[in-house]
């Protein structure tokens, strides 16, 4: 069985969060929490929110045990771009983009299972 999290909107850069995501990902859950819980990035406190969230979901809804969930996915997707814009010399502009993210975490029990994602 696998059990899915979101978190949209995220105000950091998706080529960031898949820097921490690939380090977590097929990892036991209690060992990626203390992977991202030691890790110096800007993105492991909500790739960790999302990991925490994931496992209450599959606790909570699913009855499954927190000792037997492993992170199955663990995905980025680009979010909408924040435009601003900076003034240069001689009265130009150039813009700023301020990336957004979309992170998804699945985790599973490891079982393969004919059931689809929520």
């Amino acid at each position: 069985m696998k059990v899915k999290a979101q978190a949209k909107y995220i105000r950091e850069s998706p080529f960031k969060v898949r820097r921490v995501l690939d380090m977590v990902r097929g990892m036991p859950v209690e060992e990626a929490q203390v992977v991202l819980s030691h890790l110096n990035r800007g993105a492991s406190a909500p790739v960790a929110k999302v990991l925490k969230s994931a496992i209450a979901n599959a606790e909570h809804n699913f009855a499954l045990d927190a000792d037997d969930l492993i992170v199955a996915e663990a995905y980025a997707d680009e979010g909408p771009t924040l435009r601003r814009f900076r003034p240069r010399a001689r009265g130009r502009a150039t813009r700023i983009d301020k990336r957004t993210s979309h992170i998804t975490i699945v985790v599973g029990d490891g079982l393969e299972d004919a059931r689809e994602v929520n």
